[in-house]
């Protein structure tokens, strides 16, 4: 998401922090509105393909356009959680500090990325050993290390 979907571009954390809040609802109810629409849309279109199928006594197999409905879904579902938890720590005094080492976030971030919950050096460490994580896991054969 970019800092300019919900109006961020200008503001900074120490400047402002009412508009930040008030964006990160703003961006959530957003969010909340696409959310139920897609469903309705996903609804409306199985819904069709269900009567239509049921006339012709075929069965119907998960269309790809319905795993992109769903995986659209997912996303902007997940962004919605981020943007709630960004809520909640606003509200508790603690939006902007990093969750793992506990520095200042850099407005720069914040702006770019409201609901950021780790400074830069923090989330490149994390991104690192789960790559790392990943690339262990592929080199490991299935069945590996495992009694039964």
């Amino acid at each position: 998401m970019l800092c300019t979907e919900i109006g961020l571009a200008e503001v900074s954390v120490g400047e402002r922090p009412v508009d930040i809040r008030r964006l990160l609802l703003q961006r959530r109810r957003e969010l909340l509105n696409e959310i139920q629409s897609r469903v309705r849309d996903v609804r409306d279109v199985g819904s069709n393909n269900h009567h239509h199928t049921a006339e012709l006594h075929e069965t119907v197999e998960a269309e790809p356009e319905d795993d992109l409905a769903f995986a659209l879904i997912q996303m902007k579902a997940e962004t919605l959680g981020r943007v709630n938890e960004a809520v909640r720590q606003f509200d508790e005094g603690a939006y902007g500090f990093c969750a793992d080492c506990g520095d200042v976030i850099a407005s720069s971030r914040l702006r770019a990325l409201p609901f950021a919950v780790r400074c830069r050096d923090c989330e490149e460490t994390r991104e690192n050993e789960q790559r790392r994580d990943r690339v262990r896991a592929q080199r490991v054969p299935a069945g590996v290390g495992s009694r039964y």
